[in-house]
This record gives C-alpha cells, structure tokens and sequence, in this order.
C-alpha cells in the first residue's frame, strides 16, 4: 500500500459521529473516541482523529479502523494476564464493551530512556519520582521496565508525571490497588515486548487505562497500538544508539517530531498538518498493524452513514 492508493480516504476519515441531537443517550467525544453510554454498557467508535501533545489537530485515513483492529488482537493476546472490556466487534472502528469506572491516573511503562522521560532527564528532573543515574545517554535501555504513571489533566491541558508514593499519599488509589495496577501494567508490558521482537520490533514504551467493575480490575480503551505506544525496529537499535543517532520509529513520534519542527508542542496555535503528512502518518499506522499482527490491512468500506447505522443498532442491542 502506497500514498497514492490511501489518497482516495483523505475525503472520507471520520472525524465525529454524527448522532442525531435527540439521542437519549449521554454521548462522550474523546481526543480519538466517540462513546454511547448505555449504562451498564458502551458503544465507542474509535474515529479517525489524531492527537500530540495532548492537543486534536486533524484526521488520518484509517486511523480509527487500524487502532480499533489492533487493539482486539492484543487484548486477545494478554486476556490471560487481566480481563478487559470487550464485548463484541461492531464495525472495524466501533465495538461494544463493558460500562468500568475508569482510574483516575495513566499507567505509562518506560522501557527506553527516550520521549518525555528524556527530556525531563537532561532537565535533572526525576522520571515520576524515580532518580536515574547520571550520565546516561538518549535511547538508553533500562535494565528492567520503569512503572511511571501520570495525571489526567482536564481537556487541553498536559498530563503530568506523578510518582507512586503520591498517588497513595493523595489517596488517588489505595497502596494494593496500585501494586496489582503496577504487577499488572509490567505483564502486559513484558508480553508486548515478546510479541513485538517475534516481528522484529522494541516495544519502547506505553501507557495504559485500567477501569473497576465492582472489585474487579479491568484493562480499557486501548493496547500496544501506535496512539498509546512508541515502536522501534530491533534490527538497527544498537548501532543508531552507539553512534547516538536517532532510531528507526514506528509509530505517532514521526508525526510530533513534524510538529516540533514547526515550532508546536502543544501551546499556541497548531499548523496546518500538509496531507502528504497526513497519509505518511497513515502508512506508519498500517505498516505497524501488519508488521504486529502479520496481517494485510484492508481498508474498510464502512462509510460515516453506514457506520452510524451499525453503532445505533448496537444501541439497541446493548442498552
């Protein structure tokens, strides 16, 4: 697949469902996701908007079908670690799931010293409360993964890195909670990294949302996917690490690294995103879903009135 062949989608990326204003339901627009509450259950249509730096700036061809279709192939790939609240695939951007309170914090494990984590590192600041040691370089692989949650701030405004001691000492999460999210989080994390390397990836680092069913602990919105996580290709880590260059990505930082280009990193006024960036993002996308799953990505066909139709009739069924 080739830009000239996703060019045709540029003019049909689902930017919002379009409800009609009588709904009974309480609808939820996300940065990416459009959610139904049923009650005691969802519908969440994953668009094709894309975020960075906590900001909605555009929409990329397929985005919503490739985040929604390889979220399904890992929550299928970890349900042994915890379960999650998948009920059934909708459409290839919409599914139904359980109604969870969701945790009030991200759980964002590091296992590369890159991101966010570095550049608050050559600040001298410490990494969610962790202090690492001096001297290290850009890309350094940590000698085991690095638990690193943060806020979530209200909309528009920037998560902030939070250590463990003061989630529990604000009574954000109780101490057991938080050491099963955190047991929890390093699994999934350790199974990501495994099935990455088997397709010749580094799962560099994620993050993940954990919701509550009444005592039971659930794992939602989404997993390994190119919005929650960072991927590099293992074959050239080594040497771009040793020469202190930057590594082969796949994933959303190509499209945060145009961003800073243009002077944006979330303040301001964003620019315009080109469309060829737009549909180069949209390769990385699809390249990351076939290279993780080994599967061909087939564009869905399913357009915003067709899929309107098929999350009201899942209304119906789930309510």
């Amino acid at each position: 697949m080739d830009k000239n062949s996703l060019s045709p989608y540029l003019d049909t990326t689902l930017e919002s469902l379009a409800l009609p204003v009588d709904c009974t339901y309480p609808v939820y627009k996300g940065k990416v996701r459009d959610i139904v509450d049923l009650g005691k259950n969802m519908v969440i249509t994953t668009s094709d908007r894309i975020s960075a730096f906590d900001r909605v700036l555009s929409t990329i061809p397929c985005k919503g079908q490739v985040l929604n279709e390889l979220s399904l192939f890992w929550f299928e790939q970890t349900n042994d670690i915890i379960g999650n609240h998948i009920l059934k695939k909708i459409s290839p951007r919409t599914v139904a799931g359980r109604k969870c309170s969701v945790l009030p914090i991200e759980v964002v494990v590091r296992g590369y010293l890159t991101g966010s984590a570095w550049r608050d590192y050559q600040q001298g600041k410490a990494i969610s409360g962790i202090v690492l040691p001096p001297n290290l370089k850009s890309n350094h692989k940590f000698d085991t993964p690095l638990f690193t949650p943060s806020t979530k701030e209200e909309k528009g405004k920037h998560d902030l890195p939070i250590s463990s001691d003061e989630i529990i000492n604000q009574g954000i999460v109780k101490k057991a909670l938080l050491e099963k999210i955190e047991s929890t989080a390093l699994k999934l994390f350790q199974r990501g990294t495994e099935i990455a390397a088997r397709n010749g990836l580094i799962l560099v680092d994620t993050k993940y949302e954990f919701g509550l069913l009444g005592d039971d602990l659930y794992l939602v919105d989404e997993v390994h996917t190119p919005d929650s996580s960072r991927y590099w290709y293992a074959d050239t880590y080594a040497a771009l690490y040793e020469k202190g260059e930057k590594q082969r990505e796949l994933d959303k930082e190509y499209l945060r690294q145009w961003l800073i280009g243009q002077d944006f990193m979330g303040d301001g006024n964003a620019p315009e995103i080109p469309d060829d960036i737009r549909l180069e993002v949209a390769l990385r996308y699809i390249t990351a879903y076939e290279t993780i799953t080994g599967q061909t990505f087939v564009p869905s066909k399913v357009n915003a009135a067709e899929e309107l139709k098929l999350v009201t009739s899942a209304m119906e069924a789930y309510k």
